[in-house]
């Protein structure tokens, strides 16, 4: 034993001593310089990034003092039998010892571990890609026979990125107005982080063995700020990449749309009018409208002859003159699908795997298995076993021996029980938090399967652009590269390519993929403005330094009752104004018994309308906009006695003829005068305000006065739809004031 000891101590030293002599000879070896006609990045030869200069500029790029390697690799415990003996079982990071290059390879050196990565270089005048191409294991010596050890994970390019004003952690890029520095994934297996410092953020390129190791890219971009869409636009075109930055390009891209979330077919065109009022140029379609599951993606009866129908009610939203969509769940299936049912497809993803400890007959329910079954979900309707093609749900389990499945019912969601030996094995089946879906495996051919079959509806119904929903249901824990690995998938069938892609969660690939970011899910009314100053609002100047739109819906419609004020003019109002902001769009669900019901739908679409109006023709100024970012602000948008648009500040008149009343009131301030823009929330009456009939003019069109009625103490006007009440000479306060005591006069 002594001897064995002493042989590892020397063998120990002598790797130690072999680094060291390595290192001194390379710090006296001159840095290695990779530059393109934008950048300079200047390298040691021990792998320490010195310097990366933005040429045209003379800026530094670098903190250099960080003294990070560019490259390292990882194993999850040490595994050469020397250094297992030296350090503890837990995740071991090994830096570059030393570093050369051989034309367009760089050879990096991890002698510790007995490796040498080559990374190739590739050269362009928009970026340099650093792939890593090769890792051979050179780790035998002449003190005993040495087998192969694993590499869990690579870093082949790390930098230490001065902060400058903006950092998108989704594209992955740090920039101000001059210049952008970008790590960027050329394919979806390049695993893409950073980390934070106290004056820098590190930019990081990797691998991970169980995704992929070896021909894994990314690209270095620093340029001018104003040019890095073009640079990354190169590296799409090189890489097969989803053209992302084209499709933020596209006029189409600034659209908003109607999402038709349930439709009968001969319901379509009243689905377009309201459309239309709205100015919408697009038009979402759940699959759910001609779909009974996702995964095999069955007809609706109402769809009889299937993709013939489908394609007729795009051909109508497309005569409309407005762009179709589709809106699909495209990584898991229903729990109905012909992939769950009768006969469970041996594909479907499981979360836990369990051994039968004793054998399981038929009619049990109770399942010994080997495993403690601690960490499975306790969720109603997720409790779901998989035994070959049974599927069984239980009550609860035991987390002391022996464990077991209690309460289980055998046969669920109509398949057929069966007996099973010991040692037979069984899983978790993989329910979402719906729970109405199964989610599909990464590795095997079914995303594929059910790719194809969205890539067939998509083409032959005419699509033209796509909503990812359930993004979020792809299995991890790799959920960087399975979230736009699924996505990826069903996106490279997809012919022609969409317009733009939404989605409900993103890792880094899916910048390429999901152009426009995500929609939030509806929120009633009474919280509305809230839940945009909340969620969309806070994300959009996230989503801008990523260079990306968001899209502020889905807004959800509810006429006056009960149960809710409704939706109203103001709401929709702030929503819109808001996205206009950050030239994001927005998105109405088109619940049709909701808009025919409401009385104020003509309103509330009118206000979509402009805002869409303004956003096709870029109407709104960079100062504009700036104020719209201030979410403690309120604006509308006018028609002025000319016809052109108008934006002003307006603010809510508090309880308007009181605190119960239907009548809703707002308070602004134009060409010296003040006006008041009012309307009845639920139907139709007369208000009764304390104003000088002579001071005011009342107009549904600013320019265009009405008659007015006397009343007692002032003037009576109609409260219905929206009006606008000007008034000269009269002060803001005391506008305010007739406004809160006025009465609603209910007319026969």
């Amino acid at each position: 034993m002594e001897h064995r000891r002493r042989f590892l101590q020397q063998a120990g030293l002598l790797a130690l001593n072999s680094w060291r002599s390595a290192a001194n000879q390379a710090g006296r070896t001159s840095p290695m310089v990779i530059e393109n006609p934008e950048m300079r990045l200047v390298l040691s030869s021990t792998g320490i990034p010195q310097s990366l200069i933005h040429k045209s500029t003379g800026q530094q790029c670098l903190a250099p003092a960080a003294g990070l390697p560019m490259f390292s690799v990882t194993q999850y415990r040490p595994y050469d039998n020397e250094l297992q003996l030296s350090y503890p079982a837990k995740p071991k990071t090994f830096p570059a010892e030393r570093v050369r290059r051989e034309g367009d390879r760089l050879i990096v050196s991890f002698a510790l571990v007995g490796y040498d990565a080559i990374v190739q270089l590739r050269i362009t005048d928009a970026y340099i890609c650093f792939t890593l191409e090769k890792l051979e294991y050179k780790g035998y010596n002449g003190l005993r026979t040495k087998r192969v050890t694993a590499i869990d994970e690579a870093i082949f390019l790390q930098l230490p990125v001065l902060n400058r004003t903006r950092f998108g952690e989704w594209l992955n890029v740090i920039w101000d107005d001059a210049v952008a520095v970008n790590v960027l994934g050329t394919d979806p297996c390049a695993r893409i982080d950073s980390t934070a410092a106290a004056d820098h953020r590190v930019l990081q390129a990797g691998t991970v063995d169980s995704i992929k190791t070896e021909g894994v890219g990314a690209a270095l971009i620093v340029t001018e700020t104003r040019h890095l869409l073009d640079r990354i636009a190169k590296v799409e075109e090189d890489y097969g990449l989803p053209r992302g930055v084209a499709s933020r390009l596209t006029k189409e891209y600034r659209q908003s749309y109607y999402e038709l979330i349930s439709s009968k077919p001969e319901e379509i065109d009243r689905h377009i009018r309201f459309a239309r009022m709205a100015g919408f140029r697009a038009m979402d379609v759940y699959y759910r409208v001609f779909s009974k599951t996702s995964g095999h993606f069955d007809w609706r009866p109402e769809f009889p002859n299937g993709l013939e129908d489908v394609k007729r009610l795009v051909d109508r939203i497309a005569l409309a003159d407005m762009v179709p969509g589709i809106h699909i769940h495209y990584n898991k299936a229903d729990k109905e699908d012909a992939y769950v049912t009768p006969r469970p497809d041996p594909r479907l993803n499981l979360v836990a795997a369990f051994t039968l400890k004793e054998a399981l007959d038929a009619s049990s329910d109770t399942i010994t298995v080997e495993e403690n079954p601690r960490q499975c979900t306790l969720d109603d309707q997720r409790r779901i076993l998989k035994i070959q093609y049974e599927l069984i749900s239980y009550r609860n389990y035991t987390v002391t021996p022996p464990y077991r499945f209690l309460g289980c019912e055998r046969a669920v969601l109509g398949t057929t029980a069966s007996s099973y030996p010991a040692g037979f094995r069984l899983g978790l089946l993989d329910v979402d938090t719906w729970p109405i879906f199964v989610r599909l495996t990464q590795n095997t051919d079914i995303q594929d399967e059910v790719a194809q079959r969205l890539a067939n509806i998509y083409r032959g119904a005419g699509f033209k652009f796509v909503y990812f929903d359930g993004a979020e249901d792809a299995p991890g824990p790799e959920y960087w590269y399975t979230v736009s690995r699924a996505q990826w998938m069903v996106y490279q069938k997809l012919n022609p390519a969409p317009l733009f892609s939404e989605g409900a969660c993103k890792s880094h690939f899916s910048w390429h993929i999901l152009t426009r970011g995500n929609a939030f899910d509806v929120f009633k009314p009474e919280v509305f403005k809230q839940a945009v100053r909340t969620y969309p609002a806070a994300e959009a100047p996230q989503a801008a330094d990523d260079f990306t739109s968001i899209n502020f819906g889905w807004i959800g419609y509810w006429a006056p009752s009960s149960q809710t004020i409704g939706t109203q003019a103001d709401m929709i109002e702030y929503a819109t104004s808001r996205a206009a902001a950050w030239d994001c769009p927005i998105s109405l669900v088109g619940d049709l018994p909701q808009l025919e019901s409401h009385p104020r739908t003509p309103d509330n679409l009118e206000v979509i309308r402009r805002w869409e109006d303004v956003r096709a023709k870029g109407w709104l100024t960079a100062a504009q906009k700036t104020d719209l970012r201030n979410l403690d602000r309120e604006h509308t948008l006018l028609i002025d006695e000319r016809g052109t648009y108008e934006l002003v500040r307006y603010s809510e008149i508090v309880t308007a003829a009181g605190q119960k009343s239907p009548a809703r009131a707002f308070i602004f301030e134009r060409n010296a005068k003040t006006y008041a823009v009012f309307w009845h929330m639920s139907g139709s009456a007369a208000l009764e305000l304390e104003l000088d009939r002579d001071a005011v003019k009342l107009m549904a069109e600013l320019g265009k006065p009405l008659d007015m009625m006397a009343a007692t103490r002032g003037i009576r006007v109609p409260l219905a739809g929206r009006m606008y009440l000007e008034c000269a000479g009269i002060s803001r306060d005391r506008v305010i004031a007739a406004f809160q005591k006025a009465r609603v006069i209910t007319e026969p």
